[in-house]
């Protein structure tokens, strides 16, 4: 997490003296987003080793720092580029991206029983001599980017593909909901504040939807209600193609932020759900790799619709068609998979007797009444 904000401001502060877009692109956009990498991805790990019971309302908790940010960033960003420039306030952005050092340096180790615990399910390292570099190398690059959890975890294939899918949608209204209301005659000023709106009310919805998802009776269920915040959040944007009134957009921004704070708090919990703790740290890089991809994709996408219809409605039905299909994606997903596990079982417990029978010698126990019952010889359990 230090390192991490190390890289991040001075990716900022290098930023501010480019004359060229290339060397933007190397400086704020290569730089600081590997540093914010780094932040990121320590930050959430280490927070599911420290929580357990209330790991749900920790994470929305954490996730809050991300409303805050929604809401202030617009208003930050506006008054320092008419007071400083844009290269004052990259300056700015630089400092401020250094509070990740304080924050790394506040973070506590892990307890050695908690990392025992996590090293557990971890394969012994194997013996035979490595055939070379490049071997090493793919193993190490499967281990490290959980292409293993990819190949035999079907929950996590699924849940990573239906919120890389999510992501083609999600995005936009941040994105386009400040040009579409000015586009239909609301001041500039005004128009800012809409984000700001979705920021503040995420701030208070967070932690409420943490500690509803943190109850006992959601335990096993939280996926699908990721699925249902998804499903409100697609429908919600149905709601700017009706009207761009100002007080129609307020009201779409605290909706739309009922369903955005269920996906906030819930997007790594239920990957930590889905994936050992033991496998979390390398799962996580894998998912926000192609989290990313989406996250490149999708408002360039969204341009080119624009461009070619000049009309943002186009835009918002875009975000609703892949949040929609996500999230009946993914509860149809989990509920297949959820039956064949409730049936898994079931069958087993139905066949373990006949498939005993060759296996551990049943033999035929003489009694006084004239029936006869079985007598097992030897018995093995093999499995949980």
């Amino acid at each position: 997490m230090m390192l991490g904000g190390m890289l991040a401001s001075l990716g900022m502060v290098a930023g501010s003296f480019c004359h060229t877009l290339g060397q933007l692109y190397l400086t704020a956009g290569f730089i600081t987003g590997l540093g914010m990498c780094f932040s990121f991805q320590s930050s959430i790990t280490v927070l599911g080793l420290y929580f357990t019971r209330w790991r749900v309302l920790a994470n929305a908790l954490a996730s809050a720092g991300v409303s805050l940010g929604i809401m202030l960033w617009p208003l930050l960003s506006r008054y320092l580029l008419e007071e400083l420039g844009w290269r004052g306030t990259f300056l700015i952005f630089g400092g401020v991206l250094l509070h990740c050092c304080v924050c790394g340096a506040v973070v506590r180790p892990v307890p050695a029983s908690v990392t025992r615990e996590a090293r557990e399910g971890l394969p012994s390292p194997s013996k035979r001599p490595s055939r070379g570099c490049p071997a090493a190398c793919g193993r190490a690059i499967r281990r490290h980017l959980a292409f293993d959890v990819l190949r035999d975890n079907v929950g996590y294939r699924v849940y990573s593909l239906g919120v890389v899918w999510m992501i083609m949608g999600f995005p936009l209204p941040h994105v386009f909901l400040v040009p579409y209301a000015v586009r239909h005659g609301v001041d500039e000023h005004k128009a800012a504040l809409l984000i700001s709106v979705i920021g503040f009310s995420n701030i208070f919805l967070r932690p409420m939807a943490g500690l509803v998802a943190g109850r006992r009776e959601f335990a096993g269920h939280r996926k699908y209600l990721f699925s249902l915040a998804a499903l409100l959040n697609g429908l919600t944007n149905l709601v700017c193609v009706a009207s761009a009134d100002f007080r129609v957009l307020v009201g779409y921004c605290l909706v739309y932020s009922v369903s955005m704070s269920g996906i906030g708090a819930l997007l790594f919990q239920v990957l930590m759900d889905i994936v050992p703790m033991d496998r979390f740290s390398s799962a996580l890089g894998l998912f926000t790799v192609l989290e990313s991809i989406s996250i490149l994709i999708s408002p360039p996408l969204a341009g080119l619709l624009l461009d070619a219809t000049n009309d943002f409605s186009y835009v918002f039905y875009m975000s609703s068609f892949f949040l929609v299909s996500a999230a009946l994606f993914m509860s149809g997903s989990f509920c297949v998979l959820g039956k064949k596990e409730r049936q898994g079982p079931r069958a087993e417990a139905e066949g373990a007797i006949p498939a005993a029978a060759p296996e551990q010698g049943l033999a035929m126990e003489d009694t006084d009444s004239p029936e006869k019952r079985l007598r097992v010889e030897i018995m093995y359990v093999t499995s949980v």
